[in-house]
């Protein structure tokens, strides 16, 4: 997510002597840097090292996101490649086209992941079929997230259609209750227009609007449809919702100033943190209209072709560990996120993970599961970025007719 990227700091660089040649290096780059973050870094750290290898933080003073890539792609042109960086979605492959990453389907083999993981995650992580990355967790990002205090005075329902989401805001507007917590930044915006799209359109409307591009979809009477309804929710936000960080967003739900927030599943971190209960404290529903599909965001780590035989085994262990039921459980109940294997007993996890993971399952066997396309999953980074200013431009411009945003849509998808 472009927010983790900017905004947090990478873990400071620790140094390692020469180890014996059993044992090897794994250097990581990685943005686990926040408290529940941290503690999932420091038990993949703590299974290498008892497996004997080392573990080295990759780090950049000062750089988030893009700094580190600046930093990656010279040390990997210059043959001085990490173990792992976390990167994700159409940037794999883009990776992977440079020939730089190692071919783990030896550990993908061995490990079953063909089996449990579902076919369009899995397809993400390969190029020309071999496997290149290793998944960790999965968040949906169509989650609809409610104060059930503040539905209570407003007389509302939790609503599972647009129509019926524009009644509930009404009703809680009447209440003298914000009825939409948002944060004005181009990702929420963003993240907001790919539930609407998916909740007004369907998974196949968003499947070849914004992952395929299509341009008979993306210039429909569906599309039209989403941007109206979109825009339409803008008018059940607060007049200080520009630059609010999504975090502001959650406190106004969870303290009750507002009603309902549509944003994936790191919102679930606010309220718990705040001791709030699941079902209880606040709802977690698929935003309207999606509730048979699921917009995913998969974290992962790319593998890089490392030259020392020692570091390959340290680097395969890696793998292994990453995909690991032990590791999967415990980071994703630090993240607020689900495992993305299919075959996990989830116990330990909230009504929220498990009603996630239902529909996890469903939606991969129906074929309603759909990359993100807010959060670097659906398209290469270039024509995210044009959407994406496009969406916000016509968020922000109350004199931008639907008409007008879609023929600047169609234009951005075109974008190199």
């Amino acid at each position: 997510m472009s927010m983790i990227r900017n905004s947090l700091l990478l873990a400071a660089v620790s140094t390692a002597l020469s180890i014996p040649a059993q044992a090897g290096d794994v250097e990581v780059l990685h943005w686990w840097t926040s408290g529940g973050e941290a503690k999932a870094a420091a038990e993949l750290k703590s299974s290498m090292q008892k497996k004997g290898h080392t573990w080295k933080d990759f780090a950049v003073a000062g750089g988030g996101g893009d700094a580190a890539m600046t930093v990656l792609k010279s040390r990997v042109v210059s043959g001085n490649a990490p173990a792992a960086a976390q990167i994700k979605g159409p940037s794999i492959q883009e990776w992977a086209r440079e020939g730089v990453l190692a071919n783990m389907d030896a550990v993908a083999k061995a490990e079953k992941w063909d089996s449990v993981l579902p076919k369009v995650i899995a397809d993400g992580l390969k190029y020309k079929g071999n496997y290149v990355a290793a998944p960790v967790n999965v968040h949906r990002v169509n989650w609809l997230w409610a104060n059930p205090e503040a539905f209570k005075k407003a007389g509302a329902k939790l609503p599972t259609t647009w129509d019926e989401f524009f009644v509930a805001a009404e009703a809680l507007k009447k209440a003298g209750i914000t009825p939409v917590a948002h944060g004005g930044q181009n990702w929420q915006d963003f993240t907001t227009f790919e539930s609407v799209a998916l909740g007004a359109g369907g998974a196949e409307f968003y499947r070849k609007a914004l992952v395929q591009l299509d341009p008979g979809s993306l210039k429909s009477p569906t599309m039209l449809k989403v941007l109206e309804t979109f825009k339409k929710v803008k008018g059940y936000t607060d007049k200080n919702a520009p630059g609010r960080d999504w975090n502001l967003a959650t406190a106004m739900v969870i303290k009750g100033e507002a009603g309902m927030q549509l944003m994936g599943d790191w919102a679930k971190g606010e309220f718990i943190a705040a001791g709030k209960v699941p079902g209880k404290d606040f709802a977690c529903v698929a935003a309207p209209g999606t509730a048979k599909s699921y917009t995913y965001n998969v974290d992962s780590f790319v593998l890089f072709k490392l030259k020392d035989a020692a570091n390959q085994k340290a680097q395969q262990d890696l793998a292994v560990a990453i995909m690991g039921p032990e590791f999967q459980e415990v980071f994703n109940l630090n993240k607020g996120s689900i495992p993305v294997r299919l075959d996990m007993k989830l116990d330990k996890f909230d009504e929220c993970a498990k009603l996630s993971a239902a529909d996890f399952g469903a939606s991969a066997k129906s074929g309603s599961l759909v990359p993100s396309i807010a959060h670097g999953m659906a398209v290469p980074s270039a024509v995210e970025g044009a959407i994406k200013d496009v969406v916000s431009q016509f968020w922000n411009d109350d004199k931008m007719t639907a008409a007008a945003a879609m023929d600047k849509l169609a234009a951005a998808a075109k974008a190199k």
